[in-house]
């Protein structure tokens, strides 16, 4: 992907986790927009599975992108592009991101 693709699918994950910890959390949700960090990783598809898990497993409200699968991107096909997750503590996203590289 490229700078514009990845960028834009960053938001797509950092909306869809927003969304989803406030549903589920109410308040703590709003303290994520700032100062919060935000940080993006790469990793192979196996990886993001595995980081699914690893969130499930913690209660950590996540959401996964799934590109469209328009012509122009990834032959066509939708794929898993992003993931985003939050609030969680520097101990939980050390768990969860431990293999992964910074992008």
């Amino acid at each position: 992907m490229g700078p514009g693709k990845i960028a834009s699918q960053a938001g797509h994950a950092y909306l869809g986790a927003f969304l989803a910890a406030r549903e589920r959390l109410e308040g703590i949700a709003y303290a994520s927009l700032s100062p919060g960090t935000k940080v993006c990783f790469q990793g192979t598809l196996a990886q993001l599975g595995r980081a699914v898990e690893k969130l499930q497993e913690l209660d950590i409200p996540h959401y996964v992108v799934w590109d469209s699968g328009c012509p122009d991107f990834f032959q066509g096909q939708p794929t898993i592009t992003a993931l985003g997750f939050g609030p969680a503590t520097k101990r939980q996203i050390e768990t969860i991101t431990r293999r992964l590289q910074l992008l």
